[in-house]
């Protein structure tokens, strides 16, 4: 983080979105940056305030994406940002995360003009950051409490994702019972993004973060322990997401304000 240019913290979200939505940050920026977006599967939803806002004022979903994104923020921007727990996008959204994947869609697409104009109305009486926050998540509350029906999380779905952590596709398929193409069809409806695509964004960030706690490691080093089948194959991968080498990826990174 930036001195002095973003003012960003995390909230705990409250027990009545718990099981949707996995963290809540809010962030204001008093100067202009150039910020980043790290590939990731889940879904997020996002409220904005400022000049990049239509109106002042609008709110959107992000699909899980695969590519880094960067982008310029005004000074001025507020912005409530709450992350989705995989498989949590369709109670909170009413579409499959496979409906959002790798794009930005407004929110009143997805609940409807009615709905959405409520929500900015109640947003438009405030100032306060934090307590946009909290009417955001009192919006995602009452939708949770209205669509209580789709709340289960799709298990299979997410019992392989926490397996592909540490196995393939083939054996995480077979381990909970099932063939690869309808593993396949189900992950991607839940999380998004296939099976395969999953367990490499899971290694991606591992190794991001090992390389990002230590600057001292060794790449080799921490190809292998993120489950790599050699460094070349970690530099492949960080080209594929980040356009990047892994070293230049982290100049950039510790050069550009993280988004999410």
């Amino acid at each position: 983080m930036h001195a002095g240019l973003v003012h960003r913290h995390h909230i705990a979200p409250g027990a009545s979105v718990a099981s949707a939505v996995a963290a809540l940050f809010v962030d204001e920026r008093d100067h202009d940056v150039r910020g980043l977006l790290i590939p990731r599967p889940e879904v997020h939803l996002v409220v904005r305030f400022g000049p990049a806002a239509r109106r002042g004022l609008d709110a959107h979903a992000m699909g899980g994406m695969q590519r880094v994104r960067r982008k310029h923020i005004h000074h001025g921007q507020r912005t409530v940002t709450a992350r989705l727990h995989l498989g949590a996008h369709e109670a909170v959204l009413g579409v499959p995360a496979s409906a959002l994947a790798g794009s930005i869609v407004a929110l009143e697409d997805l609940w409807g003009d009615a709905a959405a104009r409520r929500l900015f109305e109640r947003l438009g009486d405030t100032d306060d950051t934090a307590q946009a926050a909290d009417i955001l998540e009192r919006a995602i509350a009452e939708r949770l409490a209205r669509t209580d029906g789709r709340r289960a999380h799709p298990r299979l779905a997410l019992d392989a994702a926490e397996r592909l952590s540490s196995g393939t596709v083939n054996d995480v398929a077979g381990d909970i019972g099932v063939s690869d193409r309808h593993l396949r069809r189900v992950f991607r409806e839940t999380v998004g993004v296939g099976p395969k695509a999953f367990a490499r964004l899971v290694r991606f960030h591992r190794a991001l973060r090992a390389a990002s706690e230590d600057e001292h490691a060794h790449w080799a080093d921490i190809a292998a322990d993120a489950g790599y089948y050699d460094q070349a194959h970690l530099i492949a991968e960080f080209r594929a997401f980040t356009g990047l080498t892994p070293q230049g990826f982290l100049r950039e990174l510790r050069a550009t304000e993280l988004i999410s």
